[in-house]
This record gives structure tokens, sequence and C-alpha cells, in this order.
């Protein structure tokens, strides 16, 4: 109803102000027509009669001139839109000229190309790239690259793929090895790309087969095929593990069974365990911190034993393999699991080896696990040996800086072993120290062993380092412990391994 009023007065305003000035004009000649001997009056009545025209005329002035205005206003929008629809219909014209042109140099340029975003994800891909991995498109756009390429070569690619998301251009060559023998040459270029900002926003990998005919060797009977270790993402779960066989296989092969071991990892029988690291003070928090374990199974069926499996390793320099796939697999799985109910994050500690430790790939390789399974890094502590921390002080303290600014944790273990080492972890931040096991089995029995125990708890309260007893075995144990004030307690009086995956 307001409205219906308001569109009728706007309607009729014109008029009545018409009217008005018309009806003030017949009084003012009136006035003046019985006051025509007083020229006072006549005065005055004639100058009001001329502000009464003066003010209509200049609101219809403001009103010629606001219609004018308008009308050139939408005369600036017409001429802009006419514009705009000649920009877009140019452009969809010459898109549609070129994409014939386009089409043709992405299905026929022997160059492989991928476009990876920020976040490791293949935005882009070419047919050259396609035909290379022998992969569906759909098993390429939007995959994360490390399924693209296969956990092998991405853990091999995790420093370049770190810088170019640094927004540094990356040049390399590298070998590629086929299941039949063959070898190829390829020239591999990252091209960071920069969004309005300055910020890195992703990165083109361009590939190359440089091989050469003396580069080119394949075995008797064998024919190219696709790379090692660049699988199809749906057809094993376990392809992270077949990766590990791959290099495990080429190394050893003639040192001992290999099919064996392979037949193992295949069957199940190579797993992660973890082993619960359960706080015994309050103040200590409620969270549970879990160790993770690697183990062989099934061992009366004449498989090599751990005892005999990890020194190989090491000697075959198999070791930042088996690292990083424990990590690769422990990140995986820690995704998909929730924080505890008091909202503390329940830690994973992990072994790593002295070769890893002098590994200068692994940090890179670690933030970029962390970053595809969106796992903060203080979910991980890893564990670094006393001994290795002796022997490679520098290499330790090194590999302690890089990953504890990944917001990761360290743990010196078998600590007291030989000494009270305190001396040696000066140079750098320990989280926590995890107290040999021969101390803590003999604390009940041993008074020297019970007050080293105790010197050692008490020089890390001073100092702010968490200490874990390993070794832990009883419930006798466990109650000295909680006198004494350690912290965390691991062991079969706690909980028995389990596999990692329950």
């Amino acid at each position: 109803m307001q409205l219906r009023f308001r569109d009728g007065f706007k309607t009729v305003r014109p008029i009545v102000t018409a009217l008005a000035v018309i009806a003030s004009a017949s009084v003012l000649v009136v006035a003046i027509y019985f006051t025509w001997l007083d020229l006072q009056w006549i005065a005055f009545l004639a100058g009001v009669l001329v502000t009464a025209i003066l003010a209509e005329a200049t609101r219809v002035s403001r009103l010629e001139w606001l219609a004018s205005l308008r009308i050139a206003r939408l005369a600036a929008t017409r001429e802009k839109l006419e514009h705009e629809t000649n920009l877009r219909k140019n452009a969809e014209a010459s898109i549609a000229a070129n994409k014939s042109r386009l089409q043709l140099v992405d299905e026929t340029i022997p160059t492989m190309i991928a476009l990876i975003d920020a976040e490791g994800h293949c935005q882009y891909h070419n047919r050259a790239l396609m035909e290379w991995l022998h992969l569906r498109p759909e098993h390429i756009h939007g995959q994360h690259i490390r399924k693209v390429l296969g956990p092998k070569v991405y853990q091999e690619s995790a420093t370049a793929i770190r810088q170019s998301l640094d927004g540094q251009p990356v040049h390399y060559e590298r070998m590629q090895h086929m299941p039949d023998g063959t070898v190829y040459k390829l020239r591999i270029e990252h091209l960071p790309q920069f969004a309005d900002d300055g910020k890195v926003t992703g990165f083109y990998m361009l590939m190359d087969d440089i091989t050469s005919p003396e580069d080119l060797h394949v075995r008797e009977g064998g024919t190219p095929s696709a790379p090692t270790g660049i699988h199809h993402p749906a057809t094993d779960s376990s392809s992270t593990q077949d990766s590990f066989v791959d290099a495990f296989s080429e190394q050893v092969a003639g040192k001992t069974d290999v099919g064996q071991i392979r037949s193992a990892i295949e069957n199940g029988a190579f797993q992660l365990f973890c082993q619960l690291i359960s706080p015994l003070r309050e103040d200590a928090g409620k969270a549970e911190h879990y160790e993770i374990l690697v183990r062989l199974l099934e061992e009366e069926e004449g498989m090599m034993p751990p005892g005999a499996f990890f020194p190989l390793a090491e000697k075959y320099g198999l070791m930042p393999h088996l690292d990083r796939w424990v990590v690769q697999h422990v990140a995986q799985w820690a995704a998909h699991q929730h924080d505890h109910e008091d909202g503390k994050e329940s830690m994973f500690f992990i072994n790593v080896s002295g070769a890893t430790l002098a590994d200068p790939g692994f940090p890179e390789f670690l933030q970029l696990t962390l970053v595809e399974h969106g796992v903060p890094g203080s979910r991980f502590c890893f564990e670094i040996t006393d001994a290795e921390l002796a022997a490679k002080s520098a290499f330790v303290a090194e590999f302690a800086r890089k990953v504890r600014g990944q917001g990761c944790r360290i743990a010196i273990s078998c600590f007291g072993r030989d000494r009270i080492s305190f001396d040696l972890i000066r140079g750098f931040r320990v989280d926590f120290l995890k107290i040999d096991g021969n101390i803590i089995f003999n604390i009940l029995r041993d008074p020297v062993s019970l007050a080293k125990l105790a010197a050692i708890s008490n020089t890390a309260m001073k100092i702010g380092v968490g200490t874990i007893a390993e070794l832990v075995e009883d419930e006798e144990t466990i109650a000295k412990l909680k006198e004494i004030g350690i912290d965390y307690a691991q062991g079969f009086g706690i909980s028995r391994p389990r596999p990692l995956a329950e």
C-alpha cells in the first residue's frame, strides 16, 4: 500500500508543484491589485513572486542536469558492454581457431609434461606422459604425484620437488631401470609457477627421454617397458612395499634367498607393529605414545629372522629405504586416527639408522610426506641411539635441527648403557631420554642400577627432558619407576607389541 502511494505521489508531484506556483502568483496579483496605492507592498510581493519563479527554475534545471548525467552513464555502460561482448566473441573465436592446434601439440609433442599444484596433485598431463606411465587419465589427473610416479621414484625426487615448491627452477638427469633390465636416461626440468602475489602455485615437470644407443642396455630377450617404481595406483595397495623389495632384490641377489624375502612381504609377513609407551606421572599427560617396530614373522618356516635382516639391510645401504617406508606408512595410518579425547596428541617413536641420519634428502622427503597426508610433525619422534650420537654427533645435530624445524621431536634411545652421557646432548635439544633396558631390568636387585636410574631421572628433570623406561616387565618395577619420578614406561609389563593396523 505504501509503495503504491509513493509511486502515485511521484507521478502527481510536478502537477501539484505547478498548481502551487500558479496559486501563489494569483494571490500575489490580487494582493497587488488591492494595494496598488502602497508601493512598499507592491515591491515586497513582487520580490516574493520573483523568488518563487527562480526557485522553480532552479529545480527544473537540476532535474535536467541529473537526467543528462544518467543518460551519459547509461551510454557509457552500453558502450562498455558492447566492448566486452566483442572481446568475448573474439576470445571464443581465437580459442576455437587454436583448439585444433593446441590439441595437436598436446597429443604429439614428445616431451612428457605434467602440472603439479602446491599440494602435490597433478592438474594437467599430456599424452606423452600418459603413454609413458601406461595409466588412464583418471589415474593421473587430480592424483598425488607419489601415486602417479610410484613411491620409489617419488622418494628419489623428493628434494627436487621441495625445491620447486620453494620457487626454484630445477634441472637434473636420472637413470630409469626397467623390469626387464633396460636402462633409460631421462632429462627432467621443473618450472615453478607463481600467482600475482608472488606465491608458488605449483610447477611444470618436463621429462625428455635422452637415452643414447650406448646408454640402452637390454637383457637377452627383453623389450623396453614401463619404468620401475611407477605403478598403476589401483593394481596393488602395497606398492610402497614393492618398491622396497625391488631395491632389496637388486642389491642382495645372490647373498640370501631374495625370493623368500619377497614372498614374506607380499604375504604380509613384513609388517609394522607398535608398542604402547604409557605415562606414569600425572603431570606427564594422559596421551599414550607408541614405538613403531618392524617385524618379519613366521621364522619357523625358514624365513630370515629380523636379527639377520637388519644387519644385511645396513650392509647393502637399504636402511634409508626402509626408514622412509616406515615413515610413509605411519603417516598414512596416522592421518585417519583421531586425537586423544583430552586434546593431546599421541606420538609415534621411530628408530632411524645411521645411514638415514647422514641422508641429506630425508628431511625433504619427511616434509613432503607430512604435507601429503596432513599430519603435523609433532606426531613423530625420531629415536637416535646414544652410540650413533657419540659416533656421528655432527650428522645427528644437523638431522635434529632439520626435523625439529618441521615440528618433530628427538629421543635418545639406549641412554646410559655405557656411561652417563649428558655431555653428548648439550649441542642440541632433546625431548626424551629412553633409558636402557638393562638398567631398568636390574633396579630391583642392583643398587648401582637403581642409583644410576635416579641420577638420570634427577638430571633430566632439571634440564626439562622427558624420561622413558624400556624393558619394563612387572608391576613392582612400575611402582619403583613411579617412586623415582620416571615419566613414561615401555615393555611387556605395560603392553605387548601389536600390529599397527589394529
